[in-house]
């Protein structure tokens, strides 16, 4: 079953601070560490700077979205997020859940929100 992962990040005062060479030094890293992720089945859905000129949108700057085969995968990817140091440089949260269709998204928010 399909997992997903969203991330919703900005930039912070740490990556602000960075020379632009070490910008892009860390940013080619990462380019260089995601060129693998398609041989473990993991796909890139979206990456893109977030719309403010809608309701309820978030302050964050930009966005993830990402489709993995299994939540092990997903699991593996947000490793190498942390290990990277990406979370030193961007304010981000992320929500992730298994493939779920309208019928079975109602029936869990009928259900006591503990329970789900």
């Amino acid at each position: 079953m399909s997992h997903y992962l969203i991330e919703l990040y900005t930039p912070n005062a740490k990556w602000n601070a960075l020379p632009v060479e070490q910008r892009q030094s860390f940013l080619a890293g990462l380019q260089e560490a995601m060129g693998g992720l398609s041989t473990l089945g993991i796909e890139v859905l979206a990456l893109t700077a977030t719309e403010h000129d809608i309701d309820q949108a978030s302050e964050h700057r930009f966005m993830g979205v990402w489709r993995f085969p299994d939540q092990q995968a997903c699991q593996a990817l947000l490793a190498g997020i942390k290990a990277s140091g990406w979370y030193v440089y961007f304010d981000h949260v992320n929500a992730a859940g298994a493939q779920g269709g309208f019928a079975q998204h109602l029936t869990e928010l009928a259900k006591d929100s503990q329970a789900v």
